[in-house]
């Protein structure tokens, strides 16, 4: 939900960085066309491209071929190979000897 459609919250951090003055003109025409003051505009653009750009990196995206494999070795795991029966072994030693 873009942030303009939400109850503003209370405005207590900020964020500041310099422009070159062709890429302010064209925030300030985008935020006139938009009828929105520029910082809200600017808030909002900022906002909506971190979720994405959380998103895309929160997501991923497997090809068939990855999800069958996926689904497969979980359906049919395959059996634990013995250097992996070590390490679990090793790893119940510890925890005894640590209580």
């Amino acid at each position: 939900m873009p942030i303009s459609q939400t109850r503003t919250p209370h405005r207590i951090e900020r964020l500041g960085f310099r422009l070159d003055e062709e890429t302010k003109d064209l925030i300030e025409r985008a935020a006139q066309l938009a009828r929105r003051k520029v910082s809200d505009f600017c808030i909002s653009a900022l906002v909506d491209t971190a979720r994405r750009t959380i998103i895309e990196h929160e997501t991923l995206v497997l090809s068939e071929r990855d999800r069958k494999a996926f689904f497969d070795a979980l359906i049919h795991p395959p059996e634990p190979s013995e250097r992996l029966q070590r390490a679990l072994s090793e790893h119940k030693q510890r925890l005894s000897a640590q209580t």
